[in-house]
């Protein structure tokens, strides 16, 4: 009789075959059965977070795979939530709205069917654009942050009853804040502001809590590992685990101070972009309104896209010389990294990553290794970013060419010929 095939001796187009018939939380989990079976599927991320609606007009999210060019549904995330932020460990930030002038904020991981509340925001959570977070938060070790009504700062950490507010009332007139970023080293965010001006907040130790009163879990009769009865189904439920306890409802938020200091040193304080930036990037930084952060190997990088139209500047004449141009064209990206080493210009433009990709958006910015065999489909020296010409799509800038592209056509799976909205980058630990 001959010995039974082991899983491992499995040809890799059966198992392509058979992986394109698992759903996400079952692809990624084939992937860690063994290294042939690692090398044979393709990773699940880098993915974009798309909404789109069926033919019953219902909202369904997806996970558009660049890699294996397929889609994966997260039934998990419904009808009533928005999406506001994702970490690079498969995790959302999610403002549900339990009515018409209530909302509440949710750090939810569609795969593995774990979800925590937050405590409530003291602004209206429906105008909340982007919540960054610890990278693999837990019921009893999280922290929080967004950016709140332009100039302040709000954070929440585990056992909080509610955000703490810190204001930057140090911003220049007429600069707002615009980004932020989680570090995945330390409890740091970094702020990024309209003009290229960058703070650090500092949050403090957070405090474990055996039992938080805002997480949603099973022993407080919330959500089994099905995610059909996760209680962003049932609204109710999460206004009576908001509702405050008599001995909550007097006493300290329970969050210790932050601090918030300006990144640059001394020698380039106060903020003045004509020296912190090479020249004539002290210009194009007042016009190319869409800024992010990311971090990248240790260091700091600034990803700046110009919205608006084409823009022709004229710059000074240098001595004895004609008068220059310098010429940004609509969608163009801008690299610059930190350097805390060196006096003026701190800030300087980069026209290489290393062989990395960034990607940026709502999501806690990204940085991936792409050079060599990488990862499938994945571009090295490029920017990801969402948006195109008045199109809602994932865009790819090369470095090189200094030109944006779609990412691809639309993952296999995907509702065609349907309207969608593409929300974030989204990514799991499996990278």
């Amino acid at each position: 009789m001959a010995p039974f095939p082991r899983w491992a001796d499995l040809l890799p187009d059966l198992l392509c075959r058979i992986g394109d018939r698992l759903d996400l939380k079952w692809y990624a989990s084939a992937r860690g059965a063994c290294t042939a079976w690692r090398c044979a599927l393709a990773p699940p991320s880098p993915t974009l977070l798309v909404v789109a609606a069926d033919d019953n007009s219902r909202w369904c999210p997806y996970a558009a795979s660049l890699p294996t060019r397929r889609s994966f549904e997260l039934t998990a995330v419904v009808s009533g939530s928005r999406c506001v932020g994702s970490s690079s460990n498969g995790w959302l930030a999610l403002s549900v709205a339990l009515s018409s002038y209530e909302t509440v904020l949710v750090l939810l991981n569609p795969v593995a069917a774990v979800e925590i509340l937050l405590p409530p925001l003291i602004y209206d959570s429906r105008w909340v654009s982007k919540v960054v977070f610890t990278p693999n938060p837990t019921k009893d070790d999280f922290a929080a942050a967004t950016i709140c009504e332009n100039n302040s700062i709000a954070y929440v950490t585990a056992g909080a009853r509610r955000w703490a507010v810190v204001d930057l009332d140090c911003l220049t007139s007429g600069d707002h804040l615009v980004d932020v970023v989680y570090t995945d080293k330390g409890s740091k965010v970094y702020c990024l502001t309209k003009c290229g001006d960058v703070y650090v907040l500092r949050l403090p130790e957070r405090r474990h809590r055996r039992k938080p009163a805002n997480v949603v879990d099973e022993e407080a009769g919330g959500p089994s590992s099905e995610p059909a009865e996760f209680s962003v189904l049932r609204p109710s439920y999460y206004k009576e685990l908001l509702a405050p306890s008599p001995d909550q409802s007097q006493g300290p938020h329970l969050n210790p101070p932050a601090i918030v200091e300006p990144l640059l040193s001394e020698a380039n304080l106060p903020f003045n972009p004509a020296t912190v930036f090479p020249p004539s990037y002290d210009i194009v930084s007042s016009f190319t309104s869409a800024k992010n952060l990311v971090l990248c190997e240790g260091n700091l990088y600034q990803v700046w896209r110009n919205q608006s139209c084409t823009v022709t500047l004229q710059l000074p004449a240098a001595a004895g010389g004609h008068q220059r141009r310098r010429r940004v064209a609509e969608n163009e990206i801008l690299v610059l990294r930190y350097y805390p080493r060196r006096q003026q210009p701190c800030w300087d433009v980069v026209k290489d990553l290393g062989g990395h990709s960034f990607f940026v958006g709502r999501n806690n910015a990204v940085s991936v290794y792409a050079k060599g065999k990488g990862v499938p489909g994945l571009r090295g020296n490029c920017v990801y970013w969402i948006g195109g010409r008045g199109k809602d799509e994932g865009m790819v800038f090369d470095m090189k060419s200094g030109m944006s592209t779609p990412c691809g056509a639309p993952p296999v799976g995907f509702l065609h010929g349907h309207p969608h909205s593409t929300i974030c980058w989204y990514f799991l630990s499996d990278m």
